[in-house]
Formats: C-alpha cells, sequence, structure tokens
C-alpha cells in the first residue's frame, strides 16, 4: 500500500503520549516529516529518537507550550528555521480537570480553556500563513464527545471542548478560500492516561454507555487523523467527526 503522507510536514502538539504519539507514529510511518510538540523536552526527544530508528530523520521536537502565546510564536520561529512548509497542523495538546460547578477555581478555568481553546487559534495564527504560502493544508482539531453532547462535573472542560468545534467551523469558513480545511475530532472514551483517573466504577459505567463494547484506542483516532490529513480529504471541511464507538453520554 502506498503511503498517504509522503512528502507532507507535519505539526502535532500534545505529541509525547496518548493519542498525539498514537498521531505521531502514524504520520510518521505514512512517510511525513513530522515535528513533535508538548511541554517536556525529555519525553519528546526520546519519542523523536524512537521514531528515527524506525522511519529515520523525518522527525524532531520542539518543546514550547502551547497555552502561552509568546512560546508559540517562539515555537513556530523555531519551527520555520527547521521548514519553511507545513501542511497538516494537528490540535492534539490538552487538560482534563473533572469537577462540579461548585467547586472550579477562577485558575482552572484559565488553565483549561488556554490549554484545550485559545491554543488552537494560537497555533492556527502562524500554521494558516505557512500553509497559505503553499497552497492550502489541513488543521485538525481535538475536540471531545463531551463539548458535542456534554458530562455531569465537566462544565470547563466541555465549554473549552464546545469552544474548540466553534473555532473549527469558524476556520474552515475564514480559510476555504486559501485550499486550507479545518475539521475536528470528537473522540469518546479513549484508552489514555487522562481517562485514568477515573474510578473503575466510573470506567465500567462509562463501558455500558457504548454501544461496540469496548474502549476505543489511539490508534482509532490516529487513523481518523490520517484520512484528514491526506489527499482523501481534500473536500472534506468544518467537519467534526464522532469517534466513539456509539457511546452515548
Amino acid at each position: 500500500m502506498n503511503q498517504m503522507l509522503v512528502d507532507k510536514h507535519v505539526l502535532i502538539t500534545g505529541a509525547s503520549r496518548g493519542i498525539g504519539r498514537a498521531i505521531a507514529a502514524t504520520f510518521a510511518a505514512q512517510g511525513a516529516t513530522v515535528y513533535l510538540n508538548g511541554r517536556d523536552e525529555s519525553s519528546l526527544k526520546a519519542l523523536e529518537n524512537e521514531l528515527k530508528q524506525l522511519y529515520g530523520d523525518r522527525v524532531h521536537s520542539l518543546a514550547f507550550d502551547v497555552s502561552d502565546a509568546k512560546q508559540v510564536k517562539q515555537g513556530f520561529q523555531a519551527l520555520f528555521k527547521l521548514t519553511k512548509t507545513l501542511d497538516v497542523l494537528v490540535n492534539n495538546a490538552g487538560i482534563l480537570e473533572h469537577s462540579l460547578v461548585g467547586m472550579v477555581s477562577a485558575e482552572q478555568i484559565q488553565q483549561t480553556f488556554a490549554s484545550n481553546s485559545f491554543s488552537v487559534i494560537y497555533t492556527s495564527q502562524y500554521a494558516s500563513r505557512l500553509m497559505a504560502r503553499n497552497g492550502g493544508g489541513s488543521i485538525i482539531n481535538m475536540a471531545s464527545i463531551i463539548g458535542c453532547v456534554g458530562s455531569s462535573g465537566d462544565s470547563v472542560y466541555g465549554g473549552s471542548k464546545a469552544a474548540v468545534i466553534g473555532i473549527t467551523k469558524s476556520l474552515a469558513k475564514e480559510l476555504a478560500a486559501t485550499q486550507i480545511r479545518v475539521n475536528a475530532i470528537a473522540p469518546g472514551f479513549i484508552d489514555t492516561q487522562m481517562n485514568e483517573s477515573l474510578s473503575v466504577d466510573k470506567q465500567n459505567q462509562t463501558l455500558q454507555s457504548i454501544a461496540m463494547g469496548r474502549k476505543g484506542t489511539p490508534q482509532d483516532v490516529a487513523n481518523t487523523a490520517l484520512f484528514l490529513a491526506s489527499d482523501l480529504a481534500q473536500y472534506v471541511t468544518g467537519q467534526t467527526i464522532g469517534v466513539d464507538g456509539g457511546m452515548l453520554i
């Protein structure tokens, strides 16, 4: 089978673990030149070395905090020194902290929206300029099923992910003329470290709500991101694709 991302340059935020790591490995295997982003430089370097052993020197790491506008600017300046081309941006970085509304702090609201929502705009500002110079591209934003339908105890997280969907739809309309596609993925219950904080009872209860009867895997999400990044999706924009196994919450 031919590789789907040959000659494409891809930046993936939150790439060091979970869904981001699966996307990075999948994209590298499909021929992309991959730029790994995260806050932990040592974790990024470890993943960079691991992927280089498998796929050669088409992997680079760029440590910066996407929730910080100044760091994003500096990060893209560093990216520009490595490549003048960007074909795909995957806005995967995000945080989740469950909290009933009465216990929510102002700091939690600010941190969650900065990491999950503001970051999408920060990175898209710079990525869209690079993409427009080269005839277009694909921006893939990680939303959540909670951002689509809500969940008790997740007003802050759900709000931040609903914002991602709104940003996605607006950017899709704004950037279509430059042939930049913007789509979102809304994962359901995925087997990642982010969900390990849930109690066993809560995990079992959640599993019962999934029609397909299993947790999703990071690879399930990575496969959808691969489609959206590839030329197979060249007429797809402004969409939110659920990857949830028929989950109801």
